[in-house]
């Protein structure tokens, strides 16, 4: 598997911002990670922090955030790109229990956590958004 793009306490700060901890996302916008809070944002719905991914070149985090709202093409950009982790990432987010499974057979517990509280998020929020085709 490829690498996992950030350090643990990244993808933990990356899992409160996308429960919404504001004091979270501006650390993360201060100490050099405003993707991983701008993915944050994008997760939950917004389209301006979408826009600011692909304005960016985060093509891979922006294609992960249509991946988990099951946008095909996103999903196969990740595989042809080999952002394989993500992959598995966008379908434990959408409670795929092979993926699920992955994270725990390889120790990455956090990973689950994490997609958990998107798949929580997407489950129990209804999006009025129109989010660039990829």
């Amino acid at each position: 598997m490829e690498k996992l793009y950030y350090p643990a306490k990244i993808w933990l700060a990356f899992g409160e911002a996308v429960n919404g901890n504001q004091e979270v996302t501006g650390w993360l916008m201060k100490n050099g990670f405003p993707e991983v809070a701008a993915l944050a944002h994008a997760i939950r719905g917004s389209e301006e922090a979408t826009a600011w991914l692909f304005k960016n070149k985060f093509f891979h985090l922006a294609a992960l955030d249509a991946a988990i709202d099951e946008n095909v093409q996103a999903y196969q950009w990740l595989n042809t790109n080999n952002h394989l982790l993500l992959v598995v990432f966008a379908d434990a987010c959408r409670g795929k229990q092979p993926a699920i499974n992955w994270f725990y057979e390889n120790h990455m517990e956090a990973f689950v956590l994490i997609a958990k509280r998107i798949k929580d998020l997407r489950d129990n929020t209804t999006f009025d958004y129109h989010k660039k085709k990829f």
